[in-house]
This record gives structure tokens, C-alpha cells and sequence, in this order.
């Protein structure tokens, strides 16, 4: 039961501030200014689904995933037009599930081929250490040709729930690149405002939206 409450403060914690005028559907906005309305979505760590239920409600074909089960369930409560897989990111490479305990691959639900694929709400920082590079490659397999991958974390303790930054946006890149993707565009927020390039390079920025194309 405490399992599952986690889940429901969660979701009960942006239903507050969408209640006071907070809006809280940023990632959900860009996504669809991205791919038109039809368009297959996956929300990589979807937590409690905010996004994938919003583009859902704007005629977006979702399926959420997401490893924990009391994120999971508050979703169900919220939508049955998104289609809610419980698995970890990590079972999406295929490389990475030839022995030991990530045999399990993903239920086929997950299996796309997606137009995009969000991972909002630092869900790359927070994967399991040394797994971050399966996880890129694992979402990279998903994608249609020419779909997008757009991923928005924290690069500092500000804006991350850890100590320290696991890693930068070179690393970053250089996992996106090696499954496949290409940097189209860098912004500073959800909301489109621009990214300083010589910041993040300089480890200096805050926070960025890296939106990358499958070649």
C-alpha cells in the first residue's frame, strides 16, 4: 500500500499546481509541435503518465513505461487510451538481453517502431549506473526511421534529486550517436527557450531538452 500512495502524491502533486494555474504540460506541448496528431509516442519512465495522457487526449497513439509499479497504477487510474507497460528502460536493448537478469526483454507492447520517444522528468540520470548507454540504444531501436528521441534532464544538482550530475551532455551525445541518432536541436526548457551551447559544453548550464533523429 505505501508503494502505491507514492505514486498517488505524486500525481496529486501536479494536480495541485495544475489547479493553481501551473502549467504543467510543457513536455507534452513540445512533443506535439514536434509530431502531428496519429503519431505513435513513447513515454520512456512515464512515472504516473502526465505526458503520455495529455497527448493521448490530443489524439496521440501512447504507450507508457515506466519500473515502478505505484507510478504504473496511478496512470491506469487516469487513462485506459494509453497503452501502460511495466519494465525497465534498460530490457529495451536488444543487445543487453543476451544473458543474466536482463534475459527478460520488454513486453511487445513497447516494441514500436515509434515516431517519438520522451523521457521527461530526468529519467536518464536516474536509471541505474552503467546502464545509461543500453537505455539510449535500447530507446534508439524503437524509433521509425527518422523518429525522434527527446530527452530532458538536469545537467546540476539544482535540477537533479542527486548530489551531482552523473553525467554531461557530451556523454550524452556520445551514446546518442552510437545507437544511431543525430543532435537536431537543443533547448533550454520545455517551453523552447534557447540553449546556451558554449554553457553546456562548459558544464554550466542548468538544465537542458536534447532532441535527437534517428538516421
Amino acid at each position: 500500500m505505501a508503494g502505491r500512495a507514492s505514486g498517488q502524491r505524486y500525481a496529486a502533486r501536479f494536480d495541485q499546481l495544475a489547479a493553481q494555474g501551473t502549467d504543467v504540460h510543457g513536455e507534452a506541448t513540445l512533443c506535439a509541435s514536434l509530431v502531428p496528431p496519429g503519431s505513435r509516442v513513447l513515454d520512456a519512465g512515464c512515472g504516473t503518465g502526465r505526458v503520455a495522457v495529455r497527448l493521448a487526449e490530443s489524439g496521440y497513439h501512447c504507450v507508457g513505461v515506466d519500473n515502478d509499479r505505484s507510478m504504473l497504477d496511478a496512470a491506469r487510474a487516469r487513462s485506459t487510451a494509453v497503452t501502460w507497460v511495466h519494465a525497465d528502460l534498460a530490457a529495451l536493448d536488444h543487445a543487453a538481453g543476451q544473458d543474466g537478469a536482463r534475459a527478460r526483454r520488454a513486453p511487445a507492447a513497447a516494441d514500436g517502431p515509434f515516431d517519438l520517444i520522451v523521457a521527461a522528468g530526468n529519467v536518464i540520470p536516474l536509471v541505474a549506473p552503467g546502464t545509461e548507454a543500453a537505455v539510449v540504444r535500447g530507446l534508439a531501436q524503437r524509433l521509425a526511421p527518422g523518429g525522434l528521441l527527446v530527452a530532458g534532464f538536469g545537467l546540476d544538482a539544482a535540477h537533479l534529486p542527486l548530489p551531482e550530475a552523473p553525467f554531461g551532455l557530451v556523454d550524452y551525445d556520445a551514446w546518442c550517436h552510437a545507437a544511431g541518432l543525430a543532435l537536431q536541436r537543443r533547448l533550454a526548457t520545455w517551453d523552447g527557450a534557447a540553449f546556451d551551447e558554449a554553457a553546456g559544453l562548459a558544464g554550466t548550464a542548468g538544465y537542458a531538452v536534447s532532441i535527437h533523429a534517428l538516421h
